[in-house]
């Protein structure tokens, strides 16, 4: 690999990696593979599970987990329509290119139905 282009992809990767998910993902086993992988869980704590979190008592004080847990119903509110109303639950096309074609059309047709909610909302 060239000297530029090293540096190109050193500089391209931002300083530090998270990953967000809900409590389903709060097992030892993830939480390890991640940390391994050098990416900090922001995954919802599930205290009800036998043997406790997951999640060490560090993440959850940090400013930016409180951020990630904020942001996560507004993301799956999305993924909730698209799969409802977008068809993309019980997918009933054959092939790659015609499966990315219909997440692109589903996620290009959630957002001008976000941006007519947005434009027509009261400031």
């Amino acid at each position: 690999m060239t000297p530029g282009l090293s540096w190109r992809i050193a500089k391209a990767t931002p300083a530090h990696w998270t990953v967000g998910a809900d409590k389903g993902y709060d097992t030892f086993e993830f939480v390890e593979v991640i940390r391994e992988l050098g990416v900090t869980p922001h995954v919802a704590q599930n205290a009800t599970r036998r043997g406790g979190s997951a999640i060490d008592a560090r993440t959850p004080r940090h400013p930016n987990y409180a951020k990630s847990q904020h942001a996560r119903p507004r993301i799956e509110r999305a993924f909730a329509w698209m799969k409802t109303i977008g068809w993309l639950r019980k997918i009933k096309l054959r092939g790659l290119a015609n499966v990315d074609w219909l997440v692109v059309f589903v996620s290009a047709a959630f957002n001008l139905r976000r941006l007519a909610t947005l434009t027509t909302a009261p400031a």
